[in-house]
């Protein structure tokens, strides 16, 4: 045996011994999809009204808090719909000044409409409206594709759905307290810190009457739970007075954590990131004495007294229990969704189906190789036992290949393990084919070998470029199932390559070197 096919041999060896070490055991190496491992499947819709609403209504506020400073007197401010806001009452000696002010903050997002009697109107521009409904939904995507990673879940999809651009899939498999992963998913986690201008007080109207019953201009009430009671106390509802503007919102945060507060009892701190340390500082600063609202999700958690200036750390208190609070850690890591969430789909896939569909799966694959085989070995003879094994070891390092790089498993994804048994076949037909009509012009067994794989080598190639351009658009443009496929299909077409042209012609090479062959059994 001369230097070179051994070391072609020590090759294949050295490849299928990785391969084994990859796949090996493969209950714990080959990950299953949600098809084939059970899990849950859901399909969400986010409100984009949601985050347009946020954005008029903290418009509004802002150009509220602006006017203020700048001592110009206006009437009522009134929201309209999601994308409308009217301001009445502009003093006609301050209208000038009052419209530069308004283009300064609403200018980029808004058309002005003027009326009679110092009315103006603010609608958002459609284009400005398509964008932000776009950009919530990417964000509620990445937000929820970090909380899911977060909970632990292999191989998750988190992905666009459908046609009106504002659902998205969510497939977690393996998943089995489906309540605590939805409740994650779909918390909006909106953190806010407000400073209390009145309360607590037991009711909505207790907290009005020093106001004649009307909430002023620029508050907001936000029920929450009395903080001051003895742990282990049954909790009381009251309500605060704030501003609707927040100091410090979920956006200046740097991380949560789970923690316990001075009773021993479950609680949340958070870090703040550099630019809201410095507003949290200013804010403390100037307020000593004051109390501080933390909200989450429009509901006052706790409401500490300031003592002194606090900088970029603070702690969320309530009646949690250590899961909860782990919980609602996780999602203000993650960053609070911009809009909320509707479930228009769920589906429990079970453990049992998958096992089935995996049972299943292997059967029509050995089925499929077994017939395959049966031809090969029919219609080629000997020679159809080197097709054989060649496609044996492709499926082998195929399975490898996924089990190393962590890649699902899926039922499409079998599909493709299916299709590859084919192509190997393909390939190996096409070289045996050819190596019979060189055999049929009076060249010896050696020449016409080399001579079949070699002319047939770039048509194998060119076939299998193809393939491998069309199975990376179907990664990239498809979602769940196709994806599977396609992955399955790349790896596939790769190792196949490897299999059909440098794998089989080692083992035809091996023989020849072995004995002089007058006839090869084709």
């Amino acid at each position: 045996m001369n230097k070179n096919l051994r070391w072609k041999l020590l090759s294949i060896v050295g490849i299928v011994a990785l391969a084994v070490w990859s796949v090996y055991p493969p209950e714990e190496k080959v990950r299953l999809g949600l098809d084939l491992k059970g899990g849950v499947h859901m399909v969400l819709r986010v409100q984009t009204d949601d985050a347009l609403r946020i954005e008029t209504e903290t418009s509004m506020e802002r150009v509220r808090e602006v006017l203020e400073v700048r001592s110009i007197g206006v009437g009522a401010m009134t929201m309209e719909s999601s994308t409308r806001f009217r301001i009445e009452g502009v003093v006609p000696a301050q209208d000038a000044e009052f419209r530069a002010i308004t283009d300064e903050q609403l200018l980029v997002l808004y058309r002005r409409e003027s009326g009679a009697g110092g009315r103006y109107a603010f609608e958002m521009r459609p284009n400005m409206a398509v964008s932000l409904r776009e950009e919530s939904v990417r964000q509620a995507l990445q937000t929820i594709e970090r909380r899911v990673n977060e909970l632990g879940v292999n191989e998750p999809i988190v992905a666009p759905h459908g046609v009106g651009g504002d659902q998205i899939l969510v497939q977690l498999p393996g998943v089995s307290d489906v309540a605590r992963a939805k409740e994650i998913i779909r918390s909006t986690a909106l953190l806010e810190l407000k400073l209390v201008e009145q309360g607590p007080a037991i009711s909505r109207e207790t907290l009005l009457q020093a106001n004649g019953g009307r909430l002023p201009d620029g508050m907001e009430v936000v029920p929450g739970t009395d903080d001051t009671l003895t742990p282990g106390a049954a909790p009381q509802s009251v309500f605060y007075l704030v501003r609707r503007v927040a100091a410090i919102t979920g956006r200046d945060l740097r991380t949560a954590r789970s923690t316990l507060d001075e009773y021993n009892q479950p609680a949340v701190s958070f870090l703040l990131n550099g630019d809201g340390a410095r507003k949290f500082g200013d804010i403390t600063s100037q307020n000593i004495g004051r109390q501080l609202a933390i909200i989450l999700d429009g509901r006052v958690y706790s409401a500490p007294r300031i003592e002194s200036r606090i900088t970029d750390e603070g702690r969320i208190t309530g009646y949690f229990s250590q899961e909860e609070a782990a919980d609602l850690g996780l999602v203000l890591r993650s960053g609070a969704l911009p809009a909320s969430l509707t479930y228009l789909e769920e589906r429990r896939v079970g453990p049992t189906l998958g096992a089935d569909s995996v049972r299943a799966g292997i059967l029509a694959s050995v089925t499929g190789l077994l017939l395959v085989a049966f031809f090969m070995l029919v219609y080629y003879k000997l020679a159809g036992i080197n097709a054989i094994l060649s496609v044996a070891l492709n499926l082998l390092i195929l399975l490898g290949v996924m089990a190393y790089l962590n890649a699902t498993m899926t039922l499409p994804g079998i599909a493709g393990f299916i299709l590859t048994i084919g192509m190997g076949i393909d390939s190996n037909v096409l070289i045996f084919e050819r190596i019979k009509e060189e055999l049929g012009t009076a060249k010896n067994v050696r020449l016409a070998v080399a001579a079949g794989f070699d002319r047939v080598f770039l048509t194998i190639l060119d076939t299998h470029v193809a393939s491998l351009i069309a199975a990376a658009f179907l990664f990239q443009f498809g979602t769940g199932p196709i994806r599977g496929f396609a992955t399955t299909l790349f790896f596939g077409l790769l190792s196949n390559v490897f299999t059909a042209v440098f794998v089989s012609r080692t083992l035809f090479e091996t023989i020849l070197a072995r004995r002089r062959v007058a006839r090869l059994s084709i």
